[in-house]
């Protein structure tokens, strides 16, 4: 069973609301003095209001280099969603902990701490690093601003651990996840004078119409990778508004849409169609009114990740939590930003996704307790590499 202190800070940190559009700044700073009454000083790297930090903090300093243990401290909002319990309880109840982001993924990170002075009196011949980040749940944005602390402070990690909940089974891919904004300006007019107007959401229409189009050559004609729940690159539509009356050729239209792709697929070219077909509506749309056409804003660009089997800290996942085989998960996470940067990365952590994001989120106390084995293990780990 998990151990009475590591439970204790895990439903500590589900407690604090910590939803992406409020401030992760009671957390940070809770973990923050929790290490530095171990003498651990933490680097904190902030958003542009400094209303929100990421952490960062060695414990081995002076070792020659370290394993990251990887976690964003957001969650998503529980609004409209039918609970039967406050979603910050942190409930303990029938073998499992409940609360918005006991699974995704407090819990992975209260463990990680909670093993800080084991870590820091290990005699590993690496250090370990803890890097917690905010905003991974509306674009990975915050482990961006911690990967460039790093370069800049000329810390290179061996490796990266993300705690995301994958059952304990090491997931070495995940697509990306690539979100995108169009905003359509037409001409308006009276609806009986068509002609002389352009139509924000006909033209807005042609474009959704060309991402259907897109996601249909995906499935139809894309090289599968097989593992994956859907083995093939998406492309959809989630938002679309415009248009303030039946009988208004509407000025404006505006809707989102996004891309997954596989990670041997390239997201970039696939927006860059978007782009030109939109492009090459524009000039007839400026025929009629030069002020019409589109633009384009990012929502998020999170890389997928491909990582291997036979990476060294896949190995070590594997077996620190005594799975010998490997997985892919569908969602996407910090993993492909860490690989990117040059550091060998794996995904494996307690929960599953399937209780992620939902009413009554919770985690079994069967997989904290492996998580934790997992964490002691790797502080008598002898070698890596």
């Amino acid at each position: 069973m998990i151990s009475p202190q590591a439970l204790e800070l895990a439903q500590t940190l589900v407690r604090m609301n910590t939803v992406s559009q409020n401030s992760n700044l009671e957390l940070i700073h809770f973990i923050r003095d929790h290490l530095a009454k171990l003498g651990v000083t933490s680097r904190l790297t902030y958003n542009a209001d400094k209303t929100k930090a990421n952490l960062f903090a060695t414990l081995g300093e002076g070792k020659p280099s370290g394993i990251i243990l990887s976690g964003h401290t957001d969650t998503v909002p529980w609004d409209g969603q039918d609970w039967t319990m406050d979603p910050l309880s942190a409930l303990v109840k029938d073998g499992s902990l409940y609360g918005r982001g006991s699974a995704d993924m407090k819990a992975f990170i209260g463990i990680a701490v909670s093993h800080a002075e084991q870590f820091l009196n290990s005699d590993t011949p690496f250090a370990v690093h803890l890097a917690f980040s905010y905003d991974e749940e509306v674009g990975c944005f915050g482990v961006k601003e911690l990967i460039a602390d790093l370069r800049d402070a000329s810390i290179r990690p061996l490796a990266c651990i993300v705690g995301e909940p994958t059952s304990m089974v090491p997931a070495i891919a995940h697509k990306g996840v690539y979100r995108y904004k169009c905003c359509v300006r037409g001409k308006e007019a009276h609806s009986s004078l068509t002609p002389h107007s352009v139509n924000a959401i006909e033209m807005a229409a042609r474009v959704v119409g060309r991402v259907r189009d897109m996601a249909e050559g995906f499935e139809r004609d894309e090289p599968r990778f097989e593992g994956f729940d859907v083995p093939f690159s998406t492309a959809s539509v989630g938002q679309f508004h415009g248009g303030i009356a039946d009988n208004v050729v509407p000025r404006d239209a505006e809707f989102r849409y996004e891309f997954r792709d596989l990670p041997t697929a390239n997201a970039a070219q696939m927006q860059s169609e978007v782009l030109a077909y939109a492009r090459s509506l524009e000039p007839a749309m400026q025929k009629v009114a030069p002020q019409t056409g589109f633009s384009f804003e990012t929502i998020c660009e999170i890389p997928s990740f491909l990582g291997s089997k036979d990476d060294a800290v896949t190995r070590l996942a594997q077996e620190l939590s005594g799975e010998q085989g490997t997985t892919l998960v569908a969602f996407g996470t910090e993993a492909g930003l860490f690989k990117n940067a040059g550091i060998p990365t794996v995904v494996c952590g307690p929960g599953s996704i399937q209780q992620a994001h939902q009413p009554d989120e919770y985690v079994s106390l069967e997989q904290l307790s492996r998580c934790e084995a997992f964490m002691q293990g790797l502080a008598r780990t002898k070698a890596f590499g």
